[in-house]
């Protein structure tokens, strides 16, 4: 009865790895200009995601909205980097001793918080797909960047530039990629459309992508007016 048993296990087991949803690898590559970016938010390698999106949206669920934290710490913006489902809302505690005024003007989502002082705490629904690159109105060395998706299936690049993502579940995708070493979504490269294999793993190969001056390393304030250098804050 338990050889019967361990036999109908190891059967089940065996059918739920061949069931098992495919990897996926790529690789990015960066061409022309120099891939660093802001001092504060980059160090040797800029972050860069890929991510998929189904083109059968009953293919898999949407991820659930969440609520995340992006503190203002140090004249820094902790986490640098938010990945997170569309819907989804941040809140941005001032955690420094004097003013911020937390503000994006990109079409990810365009918000200005106004300027609030030590220990208060303000918020943003973020319900619409894209990337959101944010700033202080005060201090122009802070910068960080949210990345709403609608689509579970997303991976960073590690040291070396490979992405792998796994449990992707066969079918066509619309590929998209970004990176801190490129320009602002607006002029990202359009997304490629690939299939996914139903077994094994899925090398979607190389992805170019053309290093440019980020906007990270240098932005207008939210008056689209450059920042009075010379200016010293009362706070």
């Amino acid at each position: 009865m338990r050889r019967k048993a361990f036999v109908s296990l190891a059967v089940f087991v065996i059918a739920s790895v061949g069931r098992a949803a495919p990897a996926v690898v790529a690789h990015v590559e960066f061409a022309g200009g120099s891939v660093r970016g802001h001092a504060r938010a980059l160090e040797k390698h800029p972050q860069t995601l890929l991510w998929l999106v189904p083109l059968d949206k009953q293919q898999s669920q949407l991820p659930a909205p969440g609520s995340f934290v992006m503190a203002q710490r140090d004249k820094m913006f902790s986490p640098h980097l938010l990945v997170m489902p569309v819907g989804s809302t941040v809140s941005f505690p001032n955690r420094d001793p004097f003013f911020h005024n937390v503000f994006s003007f990109f079409n990810g989502r365009r918000f200005d918080l106004g300027l609030y002082q030590s220990g208060q705490s303000r918020s943003v629904v973020f319900n619409r797909v894209g990337v959101s690159y944010i700033f202080c109105n005060i201090h122009p060395e802070m910068s960080a960047v949210i990345i709403t998706l609608d689509t579970p299936y997303y991976g960073m690049a590690d040291e070396h530039g490979d992405f792998r993502i796994s449990g992707v579940p066969p079918g066509t995708y619309t590929m998209q990629v970004w990176s801190e070493a490129t320009v602002p979504e607006a002029k990202q490269p359009p997304g490629r459309r690939v299939t996914i294999n139903a077994s094994g793993t899925t090398d979607l190969g190389s992805v170019p992508l053309h290093a440019a001056p980020g906007v990270l390393s240098e932005h207008l304030n939210k008056f689209g007016e450059p920042y009075d250098k010379h200016a010293a804050p009362a706070y």
